[in-house]
């Protein structure tokens, strides 16, 4: 996140402390030695946060824009072990309750405005659907007391690749790591100080930084084995990220690293940015990361600090501080926290759309917010004299008053909502349980119903979809667990027919209805479920140890469905999963292949195959439109959502002993794809079915695997 120690600047890191006057209870004794600001530092922070929002704006364009966050790290690593460090030479120690209190007069007001405005939007059933409302609130605790990173490690959030809709705040987890570094780094410090003075003859300076060198070498193999082993948590904890502090410590520490020869700091700055702009637009979702991936961006960071030379203008250092950059770093720390709340309620916003014109007007709206939350909050707060003029202990306290006025307030709009989202759960429920007639896909699929209107019903109403889902948890594996979870249901009769139900999360989504009609049919329903993983044997491109686990899962069904007697498999998969196309023309090529190998050790056991073509994939929640607009108005064009080559279909095509489903017609028309069939509301989120709808399709799965089985004529 954008730190905003926008008035730290080192020089002189190594100089003899100088005499000390006696300073105002706000000012800390490292201002008794001068600093100089360096103005090009500042436009790295315009670089960072540039890349963090247009990353978040426009994802494609900007895929690794991720990294903005890594480059804040080694700046905040650079300029608080600085301003550490001339404390401890002018004093001899640290005052840490002085510390603390003015990082918490810089930063916890502009954050816990924005935390408010989140909780009163969260609680608020136009802004936000009701069945966000536990995740937002409980985000917007953990982030009010800076463990929002933990939360997300805790709850294996992947956010890279991040299913469904993230909440207004999970940004915040960048903020708590950097918090908890804050608390850490001058403890560690004091620490290795006095291990140097007490045990090495006053070496203090020298202990300091063996004692960062070494907490920062193990940081990065931690980094580099946590992210092969659990890369979703690894981007969150704390530990694993220390050494990005670490590299700009070295740079506050270690003057020789600070590059003052002119052509030397010409060529290292440049290549720093160059550096920057190739992960900025190389890396992705697919790129493991932080691991040692990480190193680029850090290192570029790194160099750009580095670079200090100033002589020419079209020196990398004399760029980055004109005016506008300087400007955009003033601001970089509010900016950071304004955007992503609005990129996500823009969406939920009447008459307000997601077309380029509304998308730029949204980003200038960000920079004003910014702008006016610097001038009017984060400077003000800074120097407020009611706190700055009293012992550290009042701004403490009074922080932690006003984060609990926050949570406060989280906590009261949950309250409030709690009925309406206990009534719409117990609405889902009873929907589920008696639908009406000739609802959802039978108005498409069932001549007798097409005749049917339901007006401007939907159901479940958009505010609720999000928790029309799947309960069965249990069986669903993700990330890198490569365990053959699976799961029993219906019949146990010996003489049942044994079905299975296999795939990733579009597999998973028809659980339920799978599960009501093996009660109803007598089948015996055995599952296995893993995300991102669909039943094919070709590798995905996505390297490390996810890609690993998912090879490692298919070896353990392939090996459990062998044992298990079954009589009929279904199976289905997202359209756009990125397989390896090592071997093959295309990765499409090597999915169809994928897809008939996996098929064919079945079929060749006299195993029917069932499969299905994807559903649509839309961009965000459609029922973000659908809460503020007719159903008409949020459907899109066929091209934007839909994969028209779907490798299943490619795959199923003239596969004896393989039955393809294509429920396209039903999802879209001629040219757009609907949101909303015959009442009924088709998404939870972008690109999985609410139970609902997957119920009104279950007559045509039935027929399907009946058929197969011989149970019925096809």
């Amino acid at each position: 996140m954008p730190s905003a120690d926008h008035d730290l600047g080192p020089q002189n890191l190594g100089a003899p402390a100088h005499t000390v006057t006696r300073e105002p209870p706000d000012r800390s004794p490292e201002h008794a030695e001068p600093s100089r600001f360096l103005p090009h530092v500042q436009g790295l922070r315009a670089i960072a946060v540039l890349f963090v929002v247009l990353y978040h704006f426009w994802p494609a364009r900007l895929p690794g824009g991720y990294v903005g966050v890594d480059v804040f790290f080694v700046i905040s690593g650079f300029l608080i072990t600085a301003h550490l460090m001339r404390e401890m030479t002018a004093t001899g120690t640290v005052k840490l309750g002085q510390f603390w209190a003015r990082r918490a007069r810089r930063l916890l007001p502009a954050s816990l405005l924005v935390l408010l405005f989140c909780a009163i939007v969260a609680a608020t059933p136009y802004l936000t659907p009701t069945s966000a409302l536990p995740g937002e609130m409980q985000e917007i605790l953990a982030s009010t007391f800076y463990v929002e990173n933990w939360f997300l490690a805790f709850t294996s959030a992947d956010y890279l690749n991040h299913a469904g809709d993230p909440t207004t705040v999970q940004h915040y987890w960048s903020l708590s790591l950097e918090e908890q570094f804050y608390v850490v780094w001058p403890l560690l410090m004091l620490l290795a100080a006095w291990i140097g003075a007490t045990r090495f003859r006053g070496g203090r300076r020298r202990a300091i930084i063996w004692t960062l060198a070494i907490v920062s070498a193990a940081s990065f193999v931690f980094c580099v084995v946590f992210t092969i082993t659990e890369p979703a948590p690894a981007y969150f904890v704390t530990f694993g990220r220390m050494w990005q502090f670490g590299v700009g410590a070295m740079l506050a520490l270690i003057p020789l690293l600070r590059i003052r020869h002119a052509a030397a700091s010409f060529v290292v700055g440049w290549a720093g940015i160059a550096v920057l702009l190739y992960v900025a637009f190389t890396f992705d979702g697919q790129t493991p990361f932080p691991g040692y991936m990480a190193a680029l961006p850090t290192l570029g960071a790194a160099a750009v600090i580095a670079a200090s030379s100033t002589e020419r203008w079209w020196y990398p250092t004399r760029l980055l501080a004109i005016r506008p950059a300087r400007f955009i770093g003033d601001i970089s720390y509010s900016l950071y926290l304004w955007h992503w709340p609005l990129i996500v309620i823009a969406p939920s916003v009447p008459f307000w759309g997601l077309t380029i014109y509304h998308r730029v007007a949204l980003l200038a709206l960000c920079f004003v917010l910014a702008w006016l939350t610097k001038r009017f909050v984060e400077d003000p707060a800074r120097g407020w004299k009611v706190l700055t003029s009293r012992p550290a202990r009042v701004t403490l306290w009074s922080s932690l008053a006003a984060m609990l006025v926050v949570g406060g307030v989280a906590g009261a709009g949950w309250a409030a909502n709690a009925p309406a989202y206990n009534a719409g759960v117990q609405a889902i429920e009873q929907l589920r349980e008696d639908p009406p007639e000739c609802f959802g896909a039978a108005t498409v699929l069932d001549e007798a119903c097409t005749a049917s209107d339901f007006g401007d019903t939907i159901l479940p109403t958009p505010g609720f979809a999000g928790v029309d889902r799947p309960d069965d948890a249990e069986c669903f594996v993700q990330l890198n667990d490569a365990r053959p979870v699976s799961c029993e249901f219906g019949s146990d009769a010996a003489d049942a027919p044994r079905v299975a139900l296999v795939g990733d999360s579009h597999a998973y989504q028809l659980l339920p209805t799978f599960q009501r009609l093996a009660l109803e049919r007598g089948w015996h329903l055995t599952t296995w479920f893993k995300g991102a993983c669909a039943w094919n044997t070709t590798p995905l491109s996505t390297p490390g140890a996810f890609g690993a686990a998912c090879t490692e899962w298919r070896d353990g069904v392939r090996e459990a469905m062998g044992e298990a007697d079954l009589d009929a498999v279904f199976t289905a998969a997202i359209a756009t999963t990125p397989y390896s196309a090592q071997g093959y023309d295309s990765s499409y090529d090597a999915a169809v292949a994928g897809y008939r190998a996996a098929w064919g050790e079945m079929l060749d056991q006299g195993v029917p195959v069932i499969t299905v073509v994807d559903n649509p994939v839309w961009e965000t929640d459609p029922n973000k439109c659908l809460r503020t607009r007719d159903a008409a108005s949020c459907d899109e064009p066929r091209s934007a959502v839909l994969v028209e080559d779907d490798p299943l279909r490619a795959a199923a095509s003239g596969l004896e002993g393989v039955t393809l489903l294509d429920f396209t017609d039903v999802f879209c028309g001629p040219e757009e794809c609907r949101a909303v069939v015959g009442g009924a509301n088709i998404y939870r989120d972008q690109d999985h079915l609410t139970v609902t709808f997957a119920d009104t399709l279950a007559p045509w799965y039935a027929n399907a695997i009946e058929s197969a089985l011989g149970r019925v004529d096809p």
